[in-house]
């Protein structure tokens, strides 16, 4: 009887011994083959061919997925096992696991996103108290905080009431940023690799990059930046002038403005939304036509040189328009600067513009 048990715990030593050399025999196989041994799973095919047409044809398929050994046992046991899903879908733990893999190549990109606003975590986002104790947290919270959370936002934070306090539900996502890389770039897309320009670009209206995409949590798919629309807005009767930058299409996939609410005068005129309603920040007042990217900078989103690059160190009014009392200068101001105008610190009109001695005078000016 002992004897039949050595054999069988030999067998079975055996066994895992070539389940994990050939796993990671694979892997060798799969990084030399460049994405061809990954294509011989012909659920895998269509990914893989999509890569190669990529600007990411360059890498391997493990340079951006995870792939632990128990990642790899799944995949074996889900392609044996005959019950293949219809279309692959990453999960948002896979998703999460690309993130940090972004960084190798993507360093000064990756760091941007980090030090900003768009880096915030589960816990952030879904534990603030101050937000959470006015406003109930609903699955629609995830159509742009946590867009690959697989599940439904009570499987995600706990309790769902305006009392809390709120935890996360699922241990270690708390630290996990709820808009990863794949929130507004799609890897598997059409496109070259990217090499530095032979002449310095616009910071308005500039190209959208083949990657920028909306990731959609219903549909699960990505959707192109560029085939995504920019809304109308008003201010009451008076339609906003929109910026066309098609890059800022993205922005307001979350950056949206709300539909004018019932027995309104904007509902009962058919006005269309109103501009800087719900999350939108659609410049007016002396920036209206501004695109969101003449101010904010890259993955990181700051302003903090918006105001250098257009103006001089003085304004028309002979004041340092960063000392200004807007929300640039001071987040507590009541004259915010996407939608500051003139009249609000110039309550009894305008004055005209000063030009120096000797100075042609500036036909732009108020009053010219």
């Amino acid at each position: 009887m002992r004897v039949w048990l050595k054999i069988g715990a030999m067998a079975v030593a055996f066994a895992g011994l070539a389940a994990v050399g050939g796993v990671y025999g694979a892997s060798y196989y799969y990084t030399t083959q460049h994405g061809q041994g990954c294509a011989s799973c012909h659920e895998m095919a269509a990914l893989v061919g999509a890569v190669h047409g990529s600007a990411h044809r360059n890498a391997g398929c493990m340079d951006c997925h995870e792939a632990s050994l128990g990642t790899k046992l799944r995949h074996i046991r889900v392609h044996l096992g005959g019950k293949l899903p219809e279309t692959i879908r990453l999960r948002d733990v896979d998703v999460l696991a690309m993130t940090a893999n972004c960084k190798k190549c993507h360093q000064k990109e990756y760091a941007g996103w980090h030090s900003g606003p768009h880096s915030a975590t589960y816990s952030q986002i879904f534990t603030d108290s101050i937000h959470n104790s006015k406003r109930r947290l609903m699955d629609d919270c995830l159509r742009c905080h946590g867009m690959h959370f697989g599940g439904p936002v009570r499987e995600l934070v706990a309790p769902l009431d305006t009392k809390g306090p709120w935890k996360v539900m699922r241990p270690g996502l708390g630290d996990e940023p709820t808009m990863p890389c794949q929130a507004c770039h799609q890897v598997h897309r059409q496109g070259v690799p990217e090499s530095k320009p032979a002449s310095r670009a616009s910071v308005v209206g500039g190209a959208v990059d083949d990657s920028l995409a909306f990731f959609d949590r219903r549909e699960r798919v990505h959707f192109a930046a560029a085939t995504l629309p920019i809304p109308s807005l008003h201010d009451g009767a008076r339609p906003i002038r929109m910026n066309q930058d098609p890059r800022q299409r993205l922005c307001y996939q979350c950056h949206a403005s709300r539909v004018p609410e019932t027995g309104t005068e904007a509902a009962r005129s058919d006005w269309g939304p109103p501009v800087g309603s719900g999350d939108d920040r659609t410049p007016m007042g002396v920036h209206e036509g501004l695109s969101c990217l003449s101010c904010h900078f890259g993955h990181n989103e700051s302003a903090a040189a918006s105001c250098k690059t257009c103006h001089p160190q003085m304004s028309n009014c002979g004041l340092d328009v960063e000392k200004m009392d807007t929300s640039f200068a001071s987040a507590q101001s009541k004259h915010d600067i996407h939608w500051v105008k003139c009249e609000d610190c110039h309550q009894h009109g305008v004055p005209k513009v000063k030009a120096p001695a000797g100075a042609r005078p500036h036909r732009g000016a108020q009053g010219e």
